[in-house]
């Protein structure tokens, strides 16, 4: 789940240059926005065309993807001066000055809205954007839950469920987020207000869960300043068990350790400080509470200093990851067993197609893997211009994430592949010698297909399996420090993402109107250090467990159910097709419209009853570390923990119907705002839009009508429909 708006956005002109000059800044963005052209025609249509002949088209205006270079890009010319120029520039200034009640007056219908201290930020570029979503939604689940799920579900032929539900599910609520954030300009709490008033519990929830998976989220942050702090030690403190001293003073090796490994003993004893059971929380846990703070102290300082870093910090959290990956993948192919590693992940196993349990967990994979419903992406979207082609941009990211996912898995399975095989290497000659001395009773079996499946998901592929294998590179503590700085640039990236989410909630519902945004961000990451300190406990991986496993996967489930619900039938899929021609220049087909209409909102709930069903049937445990086996037991979930988790459930999806009943009874939980400025009129005539004809089968499957209503739906909710007459 990437980068923060904050961090990649140019400070705001307002800030740095004197009002007298913003009047006049002011002046000459208005006159610019009239004087758009059309690609096909190049004539302008607004009277004050003729102060330049090369007019860009939208978007190139816009500040957050204005090129350095623009003055010197454009053509020169004799006469009149070249726009851009600092001639012309002083006469289109003087100009403008001497007519502002004119100009003013003529652009009333394309500025309303855009009054001065309310422009919206914008990014620095293109690839601004596209590096924060990509790091947004490329997270640690791409590097240590897919691989795991691949080989445990079938191999390669888990592939084929993974894309299915890719194509249904993962890319057209993408693509929804991401149009709905760019048509609206606004947060998720503004956006889905803006939709309906009934709505805005919607986007409540979305920055409620955001919230709570942020809290929980930043642990692993913390887990990964541990370790990567410790792998500059040599020997790494993980790669040999450590020994005790006993009352006759004899060292012998901890008993802990020697019963597990050394690398579960440092994860489960050294690090988290395990108890046996959730209920016994135990000492509290200073070293984990010193690293939750410092991981809280680092999401504050790079989401408020990222502004004027000129967004050098996504250039790191979004690249550096696939450069360690790269480096991992060239080493890991080089080793020993790395082949059979490889193979074991993508070996088709057909027959597990059958199982539902398969598709359900291919489904679940897609939907938290690409970080929908967090409202993230609806955020970082409203600060595209209003011409960006966001069609591009959801196939481009969707797909660069599943690539990402297949990628990490060969590299991780053949860093496993090197581990099973030399484990196997030693279990076949401790064998051979135990033979060698005619011994044939109790000899260790050795299979070298148990060791590879012999993996684990989560924090224990990369703070148990994955170190393991480490131990056992030459010059291992530079691959140690590559390895948790890579888990760290990929963990924090997805924060700053989720955190995006509430805070431009926030500053949309003006809930605090008077603060900057920065006291806003030190507000949020200040209470999460506050409550994350139930994490530093004997018991705090348990509660970690519990928040994953409730917080983050049913509210985001029916969250973005109710989102593709919403754009179906209440704002409309024809009128949401018009909106993405409008932007774009071209119209959604049949497949997406079908999709957001039918087909996604199928698949979510039918994600939803497998899940609920498979909650009932065979209940939820947790994994319980018991030192004196050096082994992990199952145990069932104690009913405050029930509880906990109902509330964590409910607290996120409540507000949805909340909402909508106290606007009913009058009572406004979220205030009523104007629509963000957007250029209706310029952009159909940009793009030579004509109001589109639906066709027959359109008129058969989504109930378009005649009159340009649409049956199935309920328009009376959302925005009023604007004709084009009125618009023009």
């Amino acid at each position: 789940m990437a980068n923060t708006a904050q961090l990649l956005r140019r400070q705001s002109s307002r800030d740095i240059v004197l009002k007298s000059q913003k009047s006049i800044d002011q002046l000459e963005l208005r006159e610019l926005r009239g004087r758009l052209v059309s690609k096909e025609h190049g004539v302008g249509h607004h009277h004050h065309t003729s102060l330049h002949h090369h007019q860009p088209l939208y978007g190139a205006t816009n500040q957050g993807f204005m090129s350095d270079a623009f003055d010197e890009s454009s053509e020169l010319e004799q006469d009149p001066p070249p726009f851009g120029s600092e001639a012309s520039t002083s006469k289109a200034k003087a100009e403008l000055v001497a007519n502002a009640s004119v100009a003013a007056a003529d652009q009333q219908d394309i500025v309303e809205g855009e009054k001065e201290g309310e422009e919206r930020e914008s990014w620095d570029s293109k690839i601004m954007f596209l590096l924060a979503t990509i790091g947004y939604a490329v997270g640690l689940g791409n590097v240590w839950r897919f691989p795991y799920l691949a080989q445990k579900n079938g191999g390669g032929a888990f592939l084929v469920p993974y894309f299915i539900m890719l194509c249904i599910q993962g890319i057209p609520i993408f693509y929804l987020e991401l149009a709905i954030g760019q048509r609206l300009r606004k947060g998720a709490i503004g956006v889905w207000s803006q939709v309906s008033p009934y709505l805005g519990g919607i986007g409540i929830s979305s920055a409620v869960v955001s919230y709570i998976v942020a809290l929980y989220y930043n642990t692993i942050i913390a887990w990964c300043l541990i370790y990567l702090l410790h792998s500059f030690e040599s020997p790494l403190p993980w790669a040999d068990c450590p020994t005790r001293l006993y009352k006759n003073f004899t060292y012998d090796h901890e008993p802990e350790c020697v019963a597990s490994s050394p690398t579960q003993f440092y994860w489960y004893r050294t690090t988290l400080q395990c108890s046996e059971s959730v209920d016994l929380p135990e000492n509290f846990n200073y070293h984990m509470a010193i690293a939750l703070i410092v991981s809280w102290f680092l999401v504050y300082i790079c989401m408020v200093q990222g502004i004027t870093s000129s967004g050098k910090i996504v250039y790191m959290t979004a690249i550096f990851p696939y450069v360690v990956l790269i480096i991992f993948f060239f080493r890991g192919i080089t080793l020993k067993g790395a082949a059979d590693g490889v193979a074991h992940l993508f070996t088709p196993r057909w027959e597990t197609l059958l199982d539902p349990v398969v598709w359900l967990e291919a489904g679940t994979q897609i939907f938290f893997s690409l970080g929908l419903a967090f409202g993230g992406l609806i955020a970082f979207s409203s600060y595209n211009p209003a011409n960006n082609n966001c069609y591009r941009d959801a196939l481009l990211v969707s797909l660069t994430n599943c690539g990402t996912s297949m990628f990490a898995g060969v590299v991780v399975f053949s860093v496993i592949g090197f581990k099973a095989t030399a484990t196997f290497d030693r279990c076949t000659e401790e064998r051979n010698g135990l033979m060698a001395q005619n011994r044939t009773h109790n000899l260790p079996v050795c299979d070298l297909q148990t060791e590879l499946a012999n993996s684990a998901s989560g924090t224990g592929l990369a703070f148990i399996i994955f170190t393991e294998a480490i131990n056992q590179f030459p010059g291992a503590q530079l691959w140690a420090v590559l390895f948790f700085l890579m888990l760290f640039t990929l963990g924090i990236d997805s924060q700053f993402g989720t955190l995006e989410g509430v805070v431009t909630s926030l500053v949309d519902m003006k809930l605090f109107p008077n603060l900057p945004k920065e006291y806003i961000v030190g507000g949020l990451c200040f209470s999460c250090c506050l409550i994350s300190m139930c994490f530093a406990n004997g018991a705090g991986s348990y509660i970690f467990q519990l928040m994953d496993s409730f917080a983050g996967n049913f509210p985001l489930l029916i969250i973005a159910l109710f989102e593709c619900l919403s754009i179906s039938y209440i704002y409309g899929v024809r009128r949401f097709s018009d909106d993405i021609e409008m932007m774009t220049g071209s119209r959604p087909n049949f497949y997406w419209m079908f999709c957001w209409k039918y087909l996604s909102p199928c698949a979510m709930v039918t994600i939803l009853l497998a899940s609920f069903y498979q909650l009932l049937t065979e209940g939820s445990s947790y994994p319980a570390w018991i030192g004196a086996k050096g082994a992990s037991e199952n145990q069932e979930w104690p009913h405050w923990c029930i509880v906990v988790a109902f509330f964590l459930i409910l607290s996120s999806i409540l507000w949805i119907p909340i909402v909508a009943v106290l606007r009913l009874c009058g009572i406004k939980v979220v205030e009523d705002s104007d629509p963000a400025w957007f250029p209706e009129a310029e952009l159909r005539e940009v793009h030579g839009i004509v109001p589109h004809e639906p066709t027959e089968l359109e008129r058969s499957i989504f109930c378009f009508n005649m009159d340009g209503t649409e049956g199935m739906c309920c328009p009376k909710y959302g925005l009023p429909e604007k004709s084009l007459e009125e618009e023009e």
